[in-house]
């Protein structure tokens, strides 16, 4: 789960980690008497769950009250494309006010799971302010890495190494040293896969500062985190990806034309890889899992053809666990529920009750294109869509 900017700098203020001064508004009116509180300069920022707000014009500084309410109108409203968002950008629907500070250093620092090694890896570079990709591509000793134990946390002396490495020194090292343990202890006390601070500033008069702040969290331990959960801005997220997650349904949307039906997450991916393999390209990932039941299948079906960019639908069962059977009666149960569907549907079944669930998809009133293996099932699904089946 992702959060917006401002609510992952409340919680990691919880933790003593410094941040401007600020407040988030959704009118412009308000912008201007915020501003004027933080000191009469300030920056107003789109809060999106996308990073690049800035390249966007997402990011803008006022040098007066007036001005950050002329930003903040400017903002409000805009559809915001930045390098995350896609082409088709992101409604701002807030705006954090924040107090403008003198910029002496820009700094970066994050804490994620290190898939390799099972363990959190602490990663800081100097180039605060840039994508860490970026850096991490054009100079890879740029990035400075500390594995933590993540039954001990991190340790006094990592911290401080990497402050060190950071040429951070004195009352700023301090400051950062503190900071970082910080950032490592909010980073496993709320169960989080990713905290980052991208700049972390430090200002003329050597204080560090988390100018900004992202924080994502394994959805998997939200039930431990109620306060976190109602962090959760629907409005952010794909509507379709919200409506799976009400029947537990594994579904990820994506840019392309077919959409599929899957069980099993590793088929689900090879049925993507084969349907990009024969010219076309997955409108999303859907794994209805092992033991589905039929109102699942029917539901998932119904998100498939409820997203426009469908214009085939691919059903690609190895049954196990799984019925066949189960499979063809959602399938049929929603296609009766939509009469006005006309979207070409290819299926592929094998496995548990195989020879039931076929019956069932000829005794439709439905025609299924029916496929022989997964290779026929691609090449007749693209071929649909191509105008060619």
């Amino acid at each position: 789960m992702k959060i917006h900017e401002f609510q992952a700098k409340e919680i990691l203020r919880r933790y003593g980690v410094v941040t401007p001064k600020g407040q988030v508004v959704d009118a412009a009116a308000e912008a201007a008497e915020i501003c004027r509180e933080v000191g009469g300069r300030c920056v107003v920022k789109a809060q999106i769950h996308a990073g690049g707000r800035g390249k966007g014009g997402g990011v803008k500084l006022a040098g007066s009250p007036e001005e950050a309410e002329a930003a903040a109108a400017a903002i409000l409203g805009m559809q915001l494309v930045t390098p995350q968002t896609g082409p088709e950008g992101q409604l701002v629907r807030k705006v954090l006010i924040e107090e403008a500070l003198d910029i002496a250093t820009e700094l970066y620092l994050s804490v994620t799971l290190d898939r390799a090694r099972g363990k959190p890896a602490l990663m800081a570079s100097a180039s605060g302010g840039m994508d860490i990709e970026e850096v991490a591509a054009r100079d890879p000793d740029a990035i400075i890495r500390e594995s933590i134990d993540p039954q001990l946390g991190i340790q006094p002396f990592q911290a401080r190494s990497v402050a060190k490495k950071l040429g951070l020194e004195g009352s700023t090292a301090r400051q950062a040293t503190k900071l970082i343990s910080s950032l490592v202890t909010a980073y496993l006390d709320t169960d989080a896969s990713l905290v980052e601070i991208n700049p972390l500033l430090i200002t003329g008069d050597g204080d560090v500062v988390a100018l900004d702040a992202k924080m994502n969290f394994d959805d998997n331990a939200l039930f431990r985190h109620p306060d976190i959960q109602a962090m959760r801005d629907l409005e952010e997220e794909n509507p379709l990806e919200v409506e799976a997650a009400k029947y537990d349904l594994n579904y990820i949307k994506l840019d392309g034309e077919i959409g599929c039906m899957v069980n099993g997450a590793g088929l689900a991916m090879a049925t993507m890889d084969i349907i990009k393999l024969f010219g076309s390209e997955p409108a999303n990932f859907l794994d209805v899992g092992g033991s589905a039941s039929e109102e699942e299948v029917q539901n998932a079906f119904r998100i498939l053809i409820s997203d426009d960019s469908v214009k085939a639908v691919l059903i690609n069962i190895f049954g196990g666990i799984a019925r066949t059977d189960r499979i063809a009666n959602g399938v049929v149960a929603a296609l009766e529920e939509s009469p006005d569907v006309k979207l070409p549907v290819v299926v592929r079944l094998e496995g548990t009750n195989v020879k039931q669930g076929r019956e069932i998809l000829q005794q439709a009133d439905y025609h299924f294109i029916v496929a022989d293996d997964m290779a026929d099932a691609a090449q007749k699904v693209v071929a649909a869509v191509k105008g060619g089946a």
